[in-house]
């Protein structure tokens, strides 16, 4: 007989592997999101599954991260990457694999906490053959997102709807902003229950290094006026718009330096974007100040967000804008696109400055002011470090979560068992 355990949770991010090394194709914000909330939950007792499609054979099927908390590789179609466009017509067979894991494991999941739109989907066909609750963070508005594209896909259509219903049916919908609750209410649907529970930040890895210590290491001089960029290859992440503000500095180009941080392969849609940003950098003339280290572990990332003087997120929109908090965290302001979460997580003129998305005169001046004053910097840069450890912490996120899941659990009439050994 199949049973019901309390305290065990599973996180499905289909198209986001929670253990792949950040920065890779389709690789960004929801991984660190999973990943991180799976591990805290995880020191509250949870027993943490994470459940994503395997994409490559050479892969483990199961990544033990610690005791209580584990990813879990399920075979859905092709073990190849599969742009997340495509990942839709194997969402049938995904549902199908897992009910054959708790079958083969002897438990169903309770409580399921879905990842995007496409684990959206799952966790409603699930709900329809075994009792659990549903909460779901969205991570991405497509009708947010398709107003800032030239091309809409096929699969459009589907996924408004699929996002419609699952806010208007989810047992609770994560917003992760009250931008991004205000967007749901205005553009998707003014039902269904949501609450804010903010992203979050690991804050002793970030704000581990000093600023000296970190250009030590990276071997940047003392001088160089460092601007950063940490994020996928992607338009949508607004990387052209930085360089060409970068190009606009009033400063001598000789003393800045402009870091591109983030991974890409040839071939596929973030090594042609990453084509096309290094086609710009040498057409402006920058090639000798920009430099691309490709994917930063998440051991280096924080000396490089302490090694510059302004991290910049360009972004057309973001939900949340987890760089922008790892970045101050690390005590290195933000200027950022004036969208989405950014506006929540960025305080204009407190912890950075605020851009109009795709405006490079904008960011251009907004970048040097903070470069110029070094005072005011360190300011933003200390105003923003005690604004992420107020309310960014991925322990405090994990605990908002908790109160949310225990409540529904007891809520729901379902008879549950004490947590397995």
């Amino acid at each position: 007989m199949i049973s019901l355990t309390k305290k065990r949770i599973a996180l499905i991010s289909v198209h986001g592997d929670p253990a792949v090394e950040i920065g890779k194709e389709e690789a960004g914000g929801q991984n660190v999101y999973v990943r991180q909330v799976g591990e805290a939950l995880a020191k509250q007792g949870w027993q943490v599954d994470m459940f994503t499609r395997s994409s490559d054979r050479q892969q483990a099927r199961i990544v033990q991260h610690s005791r209580n908390c584990r990813t879990i590789r399920l075979v859905a179609g092709p073990q190849e990457f599969i742009p997340r466009d495509e990942v839709y017509g194997y969402l049938p067979i995904f549902v199908c694999e897992f009910q054959k894991f708790q079958l083969e494991s002897g438990f169903q999941y309770p409580l399921v906490h879905t990842n995007y739109w496409l684990s959206a989907w799952v966790g409603m066909e699930l709900k329809k053959s075994q009792p659990c609750q549903q909460v779901h963070t969205y991570h991405s508005l497509a009708a947010v997102k398709y107003k800032s594209v030239s091309t809409i896909p096929m699969i459009a259509k589907t996924r408004l709807q699929v996002e419609k219903t699952l806010l208007e049916t989810a047992d609770r919908v994560v917003a992760t902003s009250p931008q991004e609750r205000e967007h749901m209410r205005c553009l998707v649907s003014s039902k269904g229950k949501i609450d804010i529970i903010p992203c979050g930040t690991d804050i002793k890895q970030f704000g581990s290094i000093g600023r000296s210590a970190a250009r030590r290491q990276l071997g940047i001089a003392p001088e160089t006026k460092v601007v950063l960029y940490v994020g996928r290859f992607d338009r949508r992440k607004g990387i052209e718009t930085l360089v060409r503000a970068v190009s606009l500095s009033a400063l001598p180009k000789a003393d800045l330096k402009l870091i591109i941080g983030g991974g890409w392969r040839e071939g596929e849609s973030d090594g042609k974007e990453r084509d096309r940003i290094g086609s710009i950098v040498e057409e402006l003339g920058l090639s000798d100040i920009t430099s691309f280290p490709g994917s930063l572990s998440r051991d280096i990332l924080p000396a490089y967000y302490a090694a510059a003087d302004v991290c910049v997120v360009p972004s057309h929109y973001e939900p949340f804008g987890l760089v922008a908090i790892e970045s101050m965290a690390c005590r290195t302001p933000v200027v950022a696109s004036d969208v989405g979460g950014l506006k929540y997580t960025v305080v204009p003129r407190e912890t950075g400055l605020l851009a109009s998305p795709k405006n490079e005169v904008v960011f251009a001046g907004a970048i040097d002011r903070l470069l110029i004053d070094s005072v005011w910097r360190q300011q933003l840069g200390q105003a923003g470090r005690q604004r992420v450890q107020s309310y960014f912490s991925w322990d405090g996120v994990a605990s908002q979560l908790n109160q949310l899941y225990t409540q529904l659990l007891e809520q729901s009439a379902v008879e549950l068992d004490p947590v397995s050994a």
